[in-house]
């Protein structure tokens, strides 16, 4: 059986005495999936790529890439692995192709080889028609796409795409996208997403959610909303915290509040709507029953701790 593309046990980071960046991570992706890590800012998704980057050393814990430890055979997982960043690492001066060709350098390509593959990854991205134009003539959309083909040019089994749409408008965003589906049918490549936009989590085959530093649920999207139940409830109020006491202690129900509002999940959720308000309505500003979303796996098992930060999480219908 081939060893997975990343597998994380007990991985622990402290950049200091104050900031314990990631706590006893286990994580384990398989070859050729398109994974998202879920998380809003400082919740240790980039904490988490510094390690399998071999950027970092984990303070507790081992990482391995395809087999190899990213403490003991750093170079090893380099070979294999590319990475796009939040921001292009683009020469903005230089065109698309030069830009290229120094990645390929960076690399031992040289040659025909070389100008193959360049020619290769601009068609992925759908760029040959400004491979000769400098990067800053380029658009934001144009140049993550400029960004991507440079994490592929050396063939990585692993990539590494850390907040990849950032600054993007859903035009691009959508574009993107389309080219990474794209790109792991045709490269077989694995790729790893970092991001906080549900939208981009729900295109993934399975997620990771992390909060302040802990992986605290992981999953099939699916599989994750089935979890908690056909129907929720989102109840809007002042005094989130006192009603959801009153809410569990009167309905029994499990009521999780928040400074917007309260998530209260049961079985039979929109049943509850009429004796909730018959009973707290004058505390109430409005209720509303829906199918559970990725938003919601992530308020239920995450969301009490990350109350102060989860404005930073993009709901699946923003931009």
């Amino acid at each position: 059986m081939p060893a997975p593309a990343i597998h994380v046990q007990r991985v622990s980071l402290r950049y200091d005495s104050d900031q314990q960046a990631l706590n006893e991570v286990d994580l384990t992706i398989p070859q050729g999936a398109l994974f998202g890590i879920l998380g809003p800012n400082g919740s240790g998704k980039t904490s988490l790529f510094r390690v399998l980057a071999t950027l970092v050393t984990p303070t507790q814990g081992d990482a391995e890439v395809f087999g190899a430890s990213t403490r003991d055979a750093a170079a090893a997982v380099r070979q294999r692995l590319g990475a796009v960043f939040q921001s292009p690492a683009l020469d903005d001066t230089l065109t698309v192709r030069e830009n290229l060709a120094f990645q390929g350098a960076l690399y031992g390509l040289h040659g025909a080889s070389l100008r193959d593959r360049i020619s290769t990854v601009l068609g992925y991205v759908d760029l040959h028609d400004r491979a000769d134009n400098a990067v800053d003539t380029l658009s934001g959309g144009l140049a993550r796409r400029a960004d991507l083909a440079r994490g592929l040019l050396h063939r990585p089994d692993l990539l590494l795409l850390d907040e990849p749409t950032a600054g993007l408008d859903p035009m691009a965003r959508r574009s993107f996208w389309e080219t990474i589906a794209a790109l792991q049918q045709s490269e077989g490549t694995t790729m790893v997403v970092a991001t906080h936009l549900m939208d981009e989590a729900e295109r993934c085959d399975a997620v990771a959610i992390l909060a302040q530093g802990e992986l605290v649920v992981e999953g099939k999207p699916a599989l994750l909303r089935a979890a908690l139940g056909d129907e929720m409830l989102w109840l809007a109020t002042d005094e989130p915290y006192e009603l959801a006491r009153d809410l569990t202690a009167q309905f029994g129900c499990e009521a999780h509040p928040f400074e917007q509002g309260i998530q209260l999940l049961h079985d039979n959720a929109a049943q509850l709507v009429a004796p909730i308000y018959e009973a707290f309505g004058d505390r109430i500003q409005s209720a509303t029953v829906r199918p559970p979303t990725l938003e919601d796996v992530f308020m239920a098992h995450a969301g009490a701790q990350l109350d102060a930060s989860v404005n930073t999480l993009s709901p699946m219908y923003s931009a």
